[in-house]
């Protein structure tokens, strides 16, 4: 039902556009098509029923008596020279990114002057108050010697005229008046704004549209119909009772469906202006408080909703229809259809997300279907939904599951199967899916594994995008782990449930994208439990490796973090205090190869594991002969290998603040995982010159 938004104290004084393009579709064809202008045309979304459905008909075609009821056969009857363009097909169903993009280009030059919503893919409002103000400031209309033809054009309610020069100089005397009071001096400015944009459209896009410029949206989207196409409708104060003392109540937004019918048979309301005859008390006795206080709002041309500023849409959807005979009867042939909605819409938000930098959180599953032989096939079909999961076998995925479980609860309790190829008394009308919840990515993110690498790039990137994406994927409906596409030849697991950073020990994983120029040794225990460490050469270091001998007792972490770089790039040293200096100056070295791969499996295994298992840690290879000295000697001296431990109730938290803002959040994170998870008691065994030693209270600064 309606709401009712209460009207702001500047209201009166905004300036509202609404601009709806004529004929969208046709246009989109004829500018692809120039042969096509002047021709009576319409635009046919194909089936094999009687032509297709006509979407969009031009005004030549409507004159000749066509219209968008019609099948493409009919018109064909109705009109015989008419020219039936087919919308784009892909996936088996019309493919509309054509009219998409076309619409955007439309947006970006409105966006110009105001704050632009995006209604649909042809109508958009835009708020045009600061523009109107400042053109009554700096050149009011009454100060200009002409007004240009296009301006001159415009529809005034409410300024009669005998014929269409005296109508035309008849609206650039009511534009310029002196003596006009502020809110029809800002109409004028909207109006000579709004011609300006429309003519800009038609510059650069061959488009023409129809506008209504008032003083809210429900004002502007009711007259920028009247006069197309390709002309604009302005909507003084004085005029608006008259504009809704005989409209059809059915014409007004939201009242053509059954609140407008109840209007009609209960209270015998036909005209917006007759619902001026009811007092708020009895509409909001009758329809409810908020429905009933908009309905005296709207009777009155009283609308407080403002534009969004939305130049992008909420959600991305694909849907396809089967109507009667074309009903789909089996699960292999609504599985076959789910796959294919859900690789348009895999396309379009993984568009949305290199275009826009924006990603999608929810995915949900819609469909209408019916029963036969049941008392209760109005029951409605029940949409479900799940985490968003980027990647065509994901979405495809979910979406077959949730099917499943919405059909199991539609028909559950008739015993109808649910499952195999057989059809036992359901059928599906209709298709779609659908992601929403879309958000911008946030500034600055990015993995924390890149600091430890001295590979930090730039937020805007695709690779951040991608990292933002990967660690911002849940799990499937079905509780599988949505990284499938890594397959570890060991799962790592910890051991006893004892939080811990690193992984097992000689547990080998395949890597891709390795670099063949380093190589890291990792400590190892042997079965009389004494530790091997293999010497290690010096060198400045960029590259980390961390290492779990055994997450047990006293949870004791080892780890070598050993240098790499064939060019021996440096990294310099952020601020005094910043973890990045202390790498650079905790020299470290590349080790001898390594006969095991290492990698940190992306996703927690268990709830104790490091949140920062989620990012991937790249441990390249270098050969024995790059990590020598540069004497040309190998230096393999056991002391160049260091070993850090901590303790969580230790760590200094004052020095998370000195990060960079870009890890603050997931080292605390981080923190309070390990200490809601730590059962056992850990030594305090804290080395001055590790790691530990730089988050350790009593540090010297």
């Amino acid at each position: 039902m309606p709401v009712a938004r209460p009207e702001s104290s500047d209201s009166r004084t905004r300036i509202i556009a609404h601009v709806d393009l004529d004929c969208f579709y046709v246009q989109v064809e004829q500018r692809k098509q120039p042969e096509l202008r002047g021709l009576p045309t319409a635009v046919v979304q194909y089936n094999e029923w009687k032509g297709g459905a006509l979407i969009a008909v031009s005004y030549e075609a409507r004159k000749l008596g066509v219209n968008r009821h019609m099948r493409g056969d009919d018109a064909k009857e109705v009109c015989p020279q008419i020219h039936l363009v087919q919308v784009p097909v892909a996936r088996g169903k019309a493919d509309l990114n054509t009219y998409r993009n076309a619409g955007s280009e439309v947006v970006s030059i409105l966006a110009r002057k105001g704050r632009c919503e995006r209604a649909s893919i042809d109508e958009v409002y835009l708020d045009l108050t600061d523009s109107a103000e400042a053109m009554l400031r700096e050149t009011p209309p009454e100060s200009l010697e002409s007004i240009n033809e296009e301006s001159r054009k415009s529809h005034i309610l409410g300024l009669k005229s005998e014929d269409a020069n005296d109508a035309q100089e008849n609206v650039s005397k009511w534009l310029r008046r002196s003596d006009a009071n502020h809110q029809d001096k800002l109409l004028a400015c909207g109006a000579l704004i709004v011609a300006e944009l429309r003519m800009e459209v038609l510059k650069e896009t061959q488009f023409t549209c129809s506008a209504g410029i008032a003083h809210n949206k429900m004002l502007a989207k009711l007259v920028s119909g009247m006069n197309k196409p390709a002309q604009q409708t302005v909507v003084p104060s004085s005029s608006v009772k008259g504009l809704l003392e005989s409209l059809p109540i059915k014409k007004m937004k939201q009242l053509g469906g059954k609140l407008g019918t109840s209007l009609q048979t209960d209270l015998g309301v036909n005209t917006v202006g007759d619902l001026l005859q009811f007092s708020e008390e009895k509409l909001q006795e009758r329809f409810g408080i908020n429905t009933g206080t908009w309905l005296w709002s709207i009777a009155r041309g009283i609308n407080g909703e403002e534009v969004q500023g939305r130049l992008l849409p909420k959600s991305h959807g694909a849907g396809k229809s089967f109507p009667g005979p074309r009903a789909l009867k089996t699960i292999a042939s609504v599985q076959h259809w789910l796959n294919q909605l859900c690789d348009e819409l895999n396309e379009r938000i993984c568009c949305d997300l290199d275009q826009n930098k924006r990603i999608a959180h929810t995915f949900t599953v819609y469909a209408s279907a019916y029963k036969s032989c049941d008392s209760e096939s109005y029951k409605k079909f029940p949409s479900k939904s799940c985490p968003l999961r980027y990647g065509t076998a994901k979405i495809q995925e979910d979406a077959f599951n949730l099917f499943q479980a919405g059909l199991r609860e539609y028909i559950g309790s008739h015993g109808v199967k649910t499952l195999g190829h057989h059809h036992n008394g359901w059928g599906i009308t209709s298709l779609s899916v659908s992601a929403s919840k879309i958000v911008a990515i946030p500034s600055g993110t990015g993995s924390i594994t890149k600091y430890f690498h001295g590979q930090y790039t730039s937020p805007s990137s695709k690779e951040t995008q991608d990292s933002f994406v990967k660690e911002a994927m849940p799990l499937s409906p079905s509780g599988s782990e949505s990284y499938s596409e890594l397959e570890p030849t060991d799962q790592l697991q910890p051991e006893n449930n004892v939080p811990c950073l690193g992984l097992q020990e000689q547990k080998r994983i395949p890597w891709k994208d390795q670099d063949s120029s380093c190589s890291s040794t990792v400590q190892t225990k042997d079965r009389s439990g004494k530790g091997a460490s293999p010497p290690l050469p010096s060198g400045s270091g960029c590259c980390s490796l961390v290492n779990q001998t055994g997450c047990q007792g006293a949870s004791r972490v080892d780890s070598t973090m050993p240098t790499l770089e064939r060019h021996k790039r440096k990294i310099k040293p952020s601020d005094k205090g910043t973890i990045l200096k202390f790498l650079k100056s905790y020299n470290l070295s590349c080790s001898t190869p390594m006969q095991e791969n290492v990698e940190m499996v992306k996703g927690s295994q268990s709830p104790s594991c490091s949140s920062l298992e989620v990012n991937q840690a790249e441990l390249p290879r270098r050969s024995l002969a790059e990590c020598s000295t540069n004497d040309g000697s190998n230096n393999l001296d056991q002391n160049a290998q260091r070993a850090w431990n901590y303790k969580i109730d230790e760590i200094d938290h004052s020095i998370v603040n000195e990060l960079p803002s870009e890890i603050q959040d997931e080292i605390r994170v981080w923190l309070q995982a390990r200490q809601q998870h730590s059962m056992v008691k850990r030594p305090s065994i804290i080395k001055r010159g590790s790691i530990a030693h730089y988050f350790s209270p009593d540090r010297n600064t």
